[in-house]
């Protein structure tokens, strides 16, 4: 049986949302081992005047559990 544990992440890029998920994917698999999936469920942004200056995500990041571990 194959359990699967969440985490909520927020991550920010000064590109665009698509860096900002790609980035927070890319710092967590650093260090969390057997990602599965990704739900995106919350976009923002800052914005400066007239211009969005940051691109924020909150993610559902989810993977599986390592029973094999020691």
């Amino acid at each position: 049986m194959a359990t699967e544990k969440h985490l909520r992440l927020t991550g920010s890029s000064e590109i665009s949302w698509k860096d900002a998920i790609t980035q927070t994917i890319n710092e967590a698999s650093k260090t969390i081992d057997f990602l599965t999936k990704v739900t995106v469920l919350e976009q923002t942004a800052k914005i400066t005047g007239k211009k969005i200056t940051e691109y924020f995500v909150d993610l559902d990041l989810c993977f599986t559990i390592d029973r094999d571990r020691e």
